[in-house]
């Protein structure tokens, strides 16, 4: 470990580094006196104090004045610092690195309460021997193998090179077997070329070519490592590792005579043809645990070098001095001096830059002659001129050279000019210059400036339409002379801003692509842009697929039409998408069709050389079918087999002769009609073969032809993707084969459903989606908060979803605001997204919340996955989840149902097994642990919607409620109809569909209106009490009335009765009591207005029919009065608004006289009654005479007793003293263990009453 803990460099500072604050540009460099590997650095503030360093940058190298910056993840070349002076802030390298020297560039501190520049450093490495060798493209090393050759089943190379070269070849060896491996650099990238081996009797090419990196020409040090076991391989250079299979069969490397380092040259042969050998350092070559280059300094026998070259070895690296520069902010520029009034401009520089436009160069005339300008622009070529200015623009896309000069490689630019003539010639091509020939004078000013102008302090008038420049420049001529910087400015000749000396910063953003699903990267200096254009999928990085995973979703999206439809069923997966038919008349059938449909004919086949004919699935790779198989709820496949003196499965008992391959390679030997694995054919299952000793017709082996086939439905092991067959070389032996489509329905993905029912979790394998990560499911809860799924961490708030994830050093996390609440135990769909440039989370067909990541940010994730409560138990989800998808893979959640744990198959919660269920249509709510009853549809009160609402009206007491207070217009019928055709709708107070009424009463008085409907026309709706104590209903529907009689006996006897209509469609049901009957065809009852209970009374007309009952009123008890949803007596007695719609008159007091009897009693009784005999059982035997008498009297008494109970509680609240019974809490309506409305099938027709009655 390497450690500085304390560096005064300063009077300012105590206890660490402090610069002067007059510095612009403090660094601090540190000499480590020899080169170390260095893993990792910590950061502190300096010893009590306001001061310390917030972000900075760091770079490194083996000489002083030569600097390499590290780059992390992303590109981004600023590490976080510090929050306070005392914590330490450690940074772990993404790769180790070599170095002897290094800088630190402070980017931002801590300014508050005179905050500044304060910095304690502490490095983690180790010492580092390095074995350098310089090579100049005419040397080579050649290590020659021991024997003559080198057999191996594993190899490890290791190096590191650095260069100012595009191409070069670093390693090369090969064998006569065709074995070989090269590394080589080519255009800036690393190639890897190896092959075991090729086979001419498979006809497969053994070569393999892999590749890493971009810009490798910056003259930093780059470490290589290739590993090999068998054919399996890791390339890793830098941080960017690459494994890969290798193409052929064989395992071994077989390697003659030697291999060569830097290049390539033999007598009469200088390098590799097409190739170049390398020029630049190598340090540390191993092969196999071989050290080439220390080797080669001790001259070791087993080395050779090239011809002429045994005493000009270097081993030292010779570095090529051009002090770039990196102008990276966004106000740089470079102020450098010229010679004034010349009539001759020669300027000539190197620069290399992503960017598509910014300033190069700019120069103004001396005695206002004009500027000119020399920059990156849009495609064309500009030349604008007026009386005293004169510019002159390059194009970026600019082919002078053949090529964009935004490709991220040095580029020289060569301009002069004198009067009237202006030259460019870039990349050195003398061939083809740039000439531009207009009239003008020219006299050098004496400032130039590159890369942008002043910002302040602009003397000079450096005035441009460009952006600044973002890249790197190098070897700058002025008038012809070199530019020393270094001279420059400390000579205060020049002045620069935001730039960095001595090194070139530029960073290949697409190397790797972070591009997904071969998307097109194009960047610029500090960003990327990913191209999705026909790869058919979407988004910042080419994440999401455009497409739906199945034919069941686009049903469920509303394409009803069968017809070709592209699917994606592993959406954002690596499978890409491909066409299928979607069959959408029945179950939505996914229809894939292949290359042997057809019948195909097999002949001269053995067991030994059996024929294979392997399936070509239509528009998709075996993988893709493989992953809709899975996906889906069903799958079927015809096979048919013909023979002709040829065997199948060669059954009972014997090795079969015929089978197919399917899903996983797995061979399965049954055919279609026959169950999994069982031997047998579809004939044996049905009993139909043509000899019963066989279980395939064509195992009979009889000279006429037969078939045996049938549909293969067992979806684990579908696809057919080879048919196999062995016995068709016997004297006239044939057999013909075919295989239908595959046929898929259902996508269980979709409805993979399981319930949270306790605080418990599931745990998934570890999840590895790289740079970019997407969850998807659909829930329903009625719980308040809750964590879905934890890697990232998502909880539920009433109206907002979360999803909180870590990047950098910090938490952060996207909300999403629904506008109505998103726990109302409706399906609700979630999407949660991240990658390098964003984080999204979209909920339903919501707008998406969105966070965006600052620029060169790198996400990498490997963690454990939770779904159900974020830290385990925290926070549990309580509700159902289904759909899980995580990166477009799903994750089978019903395979973790457990019942102990609280996990449920399905969407079932506490209200599908409830112990007392929610009473007269209560809703049960369910909260998966327990479940509460929602009764406000209903009249009835209590934890189980179970206690009744009732009340007492004396002689002339009514109450009115109102439904509305205006007719419903068509339009908002017409909309609400077609909208919500529901039989429960009741938004409009009403359903053309369905009437439903209840209540129940007792009273000892006829005539009376029990209940009266009333509506904005005429029509209405009554139940009376008539006088001979009859039920019976009036319907009145336009002119016509409808009168039913709905019981033959008296109703006034004082005891409670219950009463049911009920109307579907133009068909009513009725009960009273226990007694149903069925069915009558009205009309439907449109636009209710008010509800009357005792009396009718309003301006409004009234039936003579109703007149003759309505007076002197209804006196008695009522209870549990419902219509549809309207609770007349539970709006006035439990209101839940400020004003209920609701009016009395006269004395209406809340009583329970009127509810339905329960049964509760007697099941008391009973239960004392048993226990009584048990007890009494129990006794002596000596004294069981006498217990039989007592048992026998004491059953007496019992029901006796019970007799009395029952007489007293029936005359309960009647009105022999017409006094009300007064309820502080409403007892049960009807007992929770009974169930009063009956099976209504074959009924009785209701009796309708004669005219004259």
């Amino acid at each position: 470990m390497i450690e500085m803990n304390e560096c005064k460099c300063d009077d300012l500072g105590s206890s660490g580094w402090s610069p002067s604050p007059r510095d612009r540009q403090p660094w601090m460099q540190i000499d480590l006196g020899r080169k170390y590997r260095i893993m990792a650095i910590a950061t502190q503030g300096t010893f009590n104090s306001y001061d310390w360093v917030t972000k900075y940058m760091l770079l490194y190298g083996d000489r002083f004045d030569a600097w390499t910056p590290y780059v992390m993840r992303g590109g981004n070349m600023t590490l976080p610092g510090n929050w306070n002076y005392y914590q330490v802030k450690r940074n772990v390298f993404h790769y180790a690195f070599t170095a002897k020297h290094l800088r630190i560039y402070p980017m931002g501190w801590n300014t508050e309460n005179g905050g500044k520049i304060g910095l304690r450093v502490e490095l983690y490495g180790c010492p580092y021997d390095s074995y350098v060798m310089q090579f100049e493209g005419d040397d080579m090393v050649a290590y020659s193998f021991p024997r003559g050759r080198m057999r191996t089943l594993q190899d490890h190379y290791a190096l590191n090179f650095k260069t100012l070269e595009k191409d070069g070849v670093l390693l090369h060896s090969e064998g006569l077997q065709g074995d070989s491996i090269t590394l080589e650099l080519k255009t800036g990238r690393l190639y890897l070329h190896i092959s075991l081996g090729s086979s001419t009797v498979h006809n497969t090419d053994g070569m393999t070519t892999m590749m890493l990196g971009n810009l490798l020409d910056t003259q930093h040090w780059h470490y290589v490592t290739i590993k090999r076991y068998g054919r399996e391989v890791n390339f890793t250079l830098d941080s960017q590792t690459e494994t890969a299979i290798l193409n052929g069969e064989f395992q071994y490397l077989d390697l003659d005579k030697q291999i060569y380092v830097g290049g390539v040259i033999e007598k009469d042969v200088p390098h590799l043809p097409g190739k170049v050998n390398f020029r630049g350092c190598m340090e540390n070559v191993f092969i196999n645990g071989i050290n080439i280059i220390y080797s080669t300094q001790y001259q070791e026998p087993e080395i050779r070098l090239a011809p002429k070259k045994v005493c000009r070895m270097l081993y030292t690296c010779r570095d090529l001095l051009w002090k770039p520069m990196t102008f990276a902010g966004p106000n740089n520029y470079l102020q450098l001096p010229g010679f004034f009034r010349k009539n001759r401009l020669a300027v000539k520089f190197k620069f290399r830059s992503w960017d598509y436009t910014g300033l190069l160069m700019f120069t103004r005339f001396a005695d206002e002659l004009g500027s000119l300008e020399l920059g990156l622009t849009e495609p064309k070529l500009v030349i604008s001129k007026d009386e005293r200015l004169y510019k002159v623009n390059i194009s970026l896309f600019c082919l002078v050279s053949g090529y964009r000069l935004n490709d991220g490689f040095w580029h020289t630019v060569d301009l002069t000019a004198k009067d009237n003539l202006l030259t460019i010639t870039i990349d050195e091509d003398e061939s083809s210059p740039l000439k531009i020939t207009n009239p003008f004078t020219v006299r050098t000013g004496d400032r130039y400036f590159f890369g942008g102008c002043p910002k302040t302090n602009n003397t000079a008038r450096c005035v441009t339409k460009l952006s600044r420049f973002h890249g790197c420049m190098q070897q700058i001529f002025i008038d012809d002379e070199p530019v020393d910087i270094d001279v420059m400015l400390q000579r205060k000749w020049g002045r620069y801003a935001e730039i960095l000396l001595g090194t070139c910063g530029i960073t290949d953003r697409c190397s790797p692509n972070p591009c997904e699903h071969e998307g097109r990267c194009i960047q610029s200096w500090n960003d990327f842009l990913c191209v999705c254009n026909n790869t058919g999928y979407k988004g910042e990085v080419c994440h999401n697929s455009v497409y739906r995973e199945s034919c069941e979703a686009y049903r469920l999206n509303g394409k009803y039409w069968s017809g070709n439809y592209t699917i994606d069923p592993d959406l954002s997966g690596p499978l890409k998408p491909f066409t299928v038919y979607c069959n959408m008349l029945q179950k939505s059938w996914t229809v894939i069709e292949h290359n042997r449909m057809k019948s195909t004919k097999v002949s001269g086949s053995t067991m030994d050389r059996p024929y294979i004919g392997d399936l070509q699935y239509v528009n998709a790779s075996w993988d893709e079918v493989t992953a809709l198989a899975n996906t889906s709820l069903y799958c079927e496949q015809w096979i048919e087999f013909s023979c002709y003196k040829s065997r199948l499965l060669n059954t009972p008992h014997g090795r079969p002769y015929t089978y197919w391959i399917g899903q996983r390679n797995e061979s399965h030997e049954y055919w279609g009609g026959a169950f999994p694995e069982s031997g047998k054919c579809g004939c044996a299952v049905n009993q139909t073969c043509t000899d019963s000793k066989y279980w395939c017709n064509c195992d009979a082996d009889y000279r006429q032809w037969h078939s045996d086939k049938g549909y293969l439905s067992f979806r684990d092991h579908l696809p057919v993707r080879r048919i196999v067959i062995g016995d068709t070389n016997r004297t006239g032996s044939e057999a013909r084969y075919s295989v239908g489509a595959l046929y898929c329905h259902g996508d269980k993905s979709i409805w993979n459903t399981i319930a949270f029912t306790k605080s418990t979790y599931l745990t998934f394998p570890t999840f590895k989606p790289g740079t970019s990560a997407d969850i998807t499911f659909h829930f329903r809860t009625y719980r308040t908060n809750g964590v879905f799924v934890e890697s990232s961490d998502d909880h539920l708030p009433t109206t907002e979803v979360v999803f909180i994830f870590m990047v950098g050093d910090g938490i952060r996390n996207v909300t999403l605001r629904s506008p109505k609440p998103l726990n109302d135990n409706e399906w609700h769909y979630v999407e949660a997204e991240i990658n390098v440039k964003l984080a999204r989370l979209k909920v339903d067909f919501l707008p998406p919340a969105i966070h965006k990541f600052p620029g060169q940010t790198y996400i990498t994730m490997n963690m454990h996955l939770y779904s159900g409560a974020a830290n385990h138990t925290l926070r549990p989800f309580l509700g159902c989840l289904r759909g899980l998808r995580m990166n477009g893979v799903p994750l089978d959640l019903e395979g973790k149902v457990d019942e102990r744990a609280g996990i449920r198959r399905n969407c079932t919660g506490a209200c599908l097994n409830a112990s007392i269920p929610c009473r007269n249509g209560g809703q049960c709510i369910d909260g998966y642990v327990s479940y509460i009853c929602d009764c406000n549809n209903t009249a009835f009160d209590g934890y189980y919607c179970h206690l009744d609402i009732g009340a007492f009206f004396d002689v002339g007491a009514w109450l009115r409620y109102d439904i509305r207070k205006e007719p419903i217009s068509f339009d908002a019928w017409w909309a609400n109809f077609w909208i919500e055709p529901h039989w429960h709708n009741f938004t409009l107070g009403y359903n053309t569909t369905t009437d439903d009424i209840e209540f129940s009463f007792s009273t000892l008085q006829a005539p009376a209106v029990l209940l009266y409907i009333s509506s904005f026309s005429n029509d209405y709706i009554a139940v009376l009490l008539k006088k001979d104590g009859t039920l019976s209903l009036r319907y009145r529907l336009g002119i016509i009335s409808y009168k039913f009689k709905l019981t033959d006996r008296n109703m006034a006897d004082g005891f409670p009765h219950f009463v049911n209509i009920t109307r579907h469609n133009y068909t009513i049901w009725t009960q009273v009591g226990s007694q149903t009957r069925a069915m009558f065809s009205i009309p439907r009852f449109d636009s209710p207005k008010s509800i009357f209970l005792g009396r009718v009374m309003g301006k409004m007309s009234v039936d003579y029919e109703i007149q003759r009952h309505n007076s002197p009123g209804f006196m008695g008890c009522i209870s549990g009065v419902r219509y549809n949803i309207f609770a007349p007596l539970k709006a006035y007695f439990r209101p839940n608004v400020t004003t209920p719609p609701v009016t009395t008159q006269g004395y209406v007091v809340e009583s329970n006289c009127g509810a339905f009897p329960p049964l509760m009693t007697s099941l008391s009784l009973s239960l004392s009654l048993s226990l009584s005999l048990s007890f009494s059982l129990s006794l002596c035997v000596c004294v069981i005479f006498f217990t039989v008498i007592v048992t026998v009297s004491l059953m007496l008494l019992f029901l006796i007793l019970y007799g009395l109970y029952i007489y007293l509680y029936r005359y309960k609240g009647s009105y022999h003293t017409n006094e009300p019974k007064q309820l502080e809490s409403p007892s049960s309506a009807r007992p929770l263990t009974d169930t009063l409305r009956k099976d209504r099938k074959n009924l009785p027709e209701i009796e309708e009453e004669s005219p004259n009655e």
